[in-house]
């Protein structure tokens, strides 16, 4: 072979091999640029339960929600927003006292700077529907649409929190406070 041949062969390959090279490690720069926002469920609004009759009993459970777990994966770069996606698990569940096999629940999803004030919340309503003999109901909640404006590049994701929690009545706030623990064994 000749051996001008071979070195432009050799020289095209390794223009090709520093390309993909620089590709690779400005799409591995991008891909985890920096820390995400601490995501947590607010302890006191990590679960629901809903009696009949106001009275506090196993046997008067209508309906329980619970937050099982939340995971956040983020991208940015530069002095680009925080751009996230957050996966909520819920269980649901269905009492001796439900008086219907479907029902309607709340929970929020808020921004805040890390321990101090609320930048942002929404509330995201679930229609859940109960199977004839289910007397609990799994889902998972994608959200794709949370943005962090940043001040500049220096700001960290790790100056916000993601805080979610379900919506509650002040007596099922105060419920939930006092440690009180009813809970169906399919959970």
């Amino acid at each position: 072979m000749n051996k001008a041949l071979v070195f432009a062969l050799f020289a095209a390959a390794t223009v090709v091999s520093g390309c993909e090279t620089s590709d690779r490690a400005k799409a591995k720069r991008e891909a985890n640029p920096a820390p995400c926002p601490n995501v947590l469920v607010l302890k006191d609004a990590s679960r629901v339960v809903e009696f009949a009759n106001d009275i506090e009993t196993l046997e008067n459970v209508a309906y329980t929600a619970e937050v099982t777990n939340v995971s956040l994966a983020c991208r940015y770069f530069a002095a680009d927003p925080i751009d996230i996606s957050l996966e909520v698990d819920l269980a649901f569940g269905r009492g001796p006292k439900a008086d219907s096999a479907e029902k309607n629940f709340t929970y929020f999803v808020a921004v805040t700077r890390r321990n101090s004030e609320v930048i942002e919340k929404a509330e995201y309503v679930i229609p859940v529907k109960f199977g004839s003999k289910d007397s609990v109901k799994l889902v998972e909640e994608k959200i794709n649409q949370i943005t962090i404006p940043r001040k500049g590049e220096e700001t960290s994701g790790l100056n916000f929190e993601v805080v979610v929690g379900l919506a509650l009545t002040p007596q099922q706030a105060r419920f939930n406070r006092s440690g009180k623990s009813l809970k169906f064994p399919e959970l």
